[in-house]
């Protein structure tokens, strides 16, 4: 059996760790709420049986790439607020920094927060190499956050049927 120790990663107020299975209703609740999920993917919610299969997913991506998605722990309460982390199949463009958040922990720059550690978890582990976010028209609150972290819109883009802006952080590629 081959393991693989997903890192933690704390800001001030958040704790970005491994998925676990306790994870499940909170996540299962963030991507069955329609105004969450708009923007994300295909903008369809997802059931409990496929939270679950993302859940397990993002662990594994871990496993097979070395880097991934996060749980967003709120360290004050111990409560799961979100995702945030990197994402890079072999059928996705680029390397992309993402972030997802409950709607309960919108608008308290907690995905600001998520994201500004990602890219530096990205930039201190990480060949040099291309950092986008794909972000869907119409999603002012994602392109805010990409704005503040210093990302520039450099155009737009097809990601799997679905037309995106692509938001490069930083240069080319990190220092």
């Amino acid at each position: 059996m081959t393991a693989f120790e997903i890192p933690t990663v704390e800001t001030e107020r958040l704790r970005l760790r491994a998925f676990r299975e306790d994870d499940l209703d909170a996540f299962a609740a963030m991507s069955a709420d329609a105004e969450v999920m708009r923007y994300i993917g295909s903008g369809e919610t997802v059931d409990r049986n496929g939270s679950w299969r993302t859940m397990a997913g993002f662990n594994g991506h871990w496993s097979l790439r070395g880097f991934g998605m996060w749980a967003i722990e709120r360290q004050s309460d111990g409560a799961f607020i979100g995702r945030a982390g990197l994402h890079h199949p072999p059928y996705w463009p680029a390397l992309e920094v993402g972030w997802v958040l409950a709607r309960s922990a919108w608008g308290q720059g907690h995905a600001r927060e998520a994201a500004r550690a990602v890219l530096d978890f990205a930039r201190r582990t990480l060949p040099p190499q291309r950092l986008v976010s794909f972000i869907r028209p119409g999603n002012e609150r994602s392109v805010k956050v990409a704005l503040a972290l210093g990302a520039r819109r450099e155009g737009r883009a097809d990601l799997l049927g679905t037309p995106v802006e692509v938001y490069l952080h930083g240069s080319e590629a990190p220092h």
